[in-house]
């Protein structure tokens, strides 16, 4: 356990200023997209009407997720948003689960992962809401139902960028130092593999799911 709280780091003099970069979660990211685009040339490379067990699973996330993104938005945003949002879905899952590997770890149990894909999200759905309604309309809002209210909303707007990133980090890393501590209490012969299987299958899968769904949730919300 000693490993628990290290972090390893590269740290870069630039104009007499430090830029610090946490190592870790930027290699397991580049490796998780490394793994998508494996995938999705398997999946892509020989499309047959009858697919293959890659295709099956390549049209099931876009399928599903086109469909999504249809019912959320109208049908020319939705299918121009899916591919957005089918690859956030993919890209949280295969992060969330990368931790079944050997030596491997969740990008996502860095906060500034999913701080940043928070942040996409939130100026993504913000210029959406600005041009699909024009910059005054998208004012207005802030100051609805009364104009004194316009602090509050936009603070409320703010707080879905913490709350949609601290969920994800709070799961995710909460899910790592229980199979951790447990591990090393039972010396990893009892109960860690039944732990694995909730906390990095289900729970990584659950909150890539509810991620992915607030970020589309969020772009509707600005466009209506």
């Amino acid at each position: 356990m000693e490993d628990l709280g290290e972090i390893h780091q590269l740290i870069v003099p630039l104009f007499g200023h430090e830029m610090t970069f946490n190592l870790e979660p930027i290699i397991m990211t580049w490796i998780v997209i490394i793994i998508l685009l494996i995938f999705g040339l398997l999946a892509s490379r020989h499309k047959n009407i009858v697919p293959g067990p890659v295709q099956v699973i390549g049209e099931l996330f876009i399928n599903q997720f086109y469909d999504l993104s249809e019912d959320a938005l109208d049908k020319d945003l939705g299918r121009k948003y899916a591919p957005l949002i089918t690859a956030l879905f993919m890209f949280l899952l295969f992060a969330n689960w990368i931790g079944m590997l050997p030596h491997m770890h969740e990008p996502t149990k860095d906060l500034n992962t999913p701080l940043s894909l928070g942040i996409m999200g939130f100026v993504i759905a913000h210029y959406t809401g600005i041009r699909e309604k024009g910059f005054k309309e998208y004012t207005k809002s802030y100051f609805e139902p009364i104009f004194f209210m316009m602090p509050l909303n936009l603070i409320g707007e703010l707080a879905k960028v913490v709350s949609i990133s601290f969920r994800l980090f709070g799961n995710i890393m909460g899910g790592s130092i229980i199979i951790l501590v447990v591990s090393y209490l039972t010396l990893s012969l009892v109960l860690p593999p039944f732990l694995i299987t909730f906390f990095v299958i289900f729970i990584g899968a659950i909150q890539a799911f509810v991620f992915t769904m607030l970020t589309l949730v969020y772009i509707a919300v600005q466009v209506n």
